[in-house]
């Protein structure tokens, strides 16, 4: 899988809408996404793939909520939503501390090359990346992650996505994403895939023969 980064996006001052092909572009802060935080969890459902049961779905709902609110808090968060007549996607998340504590329980060693990128500043995690079904997907999930991580001048998009969801890791590859390995998380036993997305051509290029490089250890 290869990304493509640069497709086009116009950078535009600080919370001004941008349009590509009839999808406008807005940032939205910590306030503004709280109070659309219904909305929001109505395109979460619509994302998501068919679910077994009314009750699965609130409680799915409900988690979303209670993630998004966690999300908010956070030093840095930001948010991009794409609108027509509503909102058809939005992608959300914080900066990456240079310290490496979110790499923690992250399975083997951390490629140099993502090392760097973190203590530099420059990784960013996108911890929601929602698309409302049927309405070209791919470009929509492009334009807002790659506006996302311009916004904050990040390298590097990483996310983590649960083992099972193969949807989402099917989508996530497609619109650019590499695996990177495994991560487990302090909260509970789950485990993560870890998918990252890099951003301009010398971070490809950096990311590109990751088996080659040498291998280092974030201090326990």
């Amino acid at each position: 899988m290869k990304a493509r980064p640069g497709r086009g996006l116009s950078r535009r001052p600080s919370g001004e809408p941008s349009t590509q092909d009839g999808v406008r572009l807005r940032r939205v802060n910590r306030w503004l996404a709280e109070d659309m935080r219904e909305d929001l969890a109505d395109l979460y459902e619509k994302s998501c793939a068919t679910v077994p049961s009314e009750s699965y779905r609130r409680r799915s709902r409900l988690d979303f909520l209670s993630r998004l609110s966690d999300d908010t808090r956070r030093p840095g968060f930001a948010m991009v939503i794409a609108e027509t007549q509503g909102i058809v996607g939005c992608a959300c998340g914080f900066p990456v501390r240079s310290d490496g504590f979110w790499w923690r329980g992250f399975d083997g060693g951390l490629p140099r090359s993502v090392e760097q990128l973190t203590e530099s500043g420059r990784v960013f995690a996108i911890t929601h990346l929602l698309i409302r079904p049927r309405t070209r997907e791919s470009d929509v999930a492009r334009s807002l992650q790659e506006r996302l991580l311009a916004d904050h001048q990040a390298s590097l998009g990483v996310t983590l996505v649960t083992q099972d969801d193969r949807p989402a890791l099917v989508s996530l590859r497609s619109w650019g994403w590499r695996d990177l390995g495994e991560i487990r998380q302090s909260a509970g036993p789950a485990v993560f895939r870890v998918l990252v997305l890099p951003i301009g051509e010398r971070t490809v290029l950096r990311l590109e023969g990751l088996a080659r490089h040498a291998w280092t250890r974030w201090p326990g």
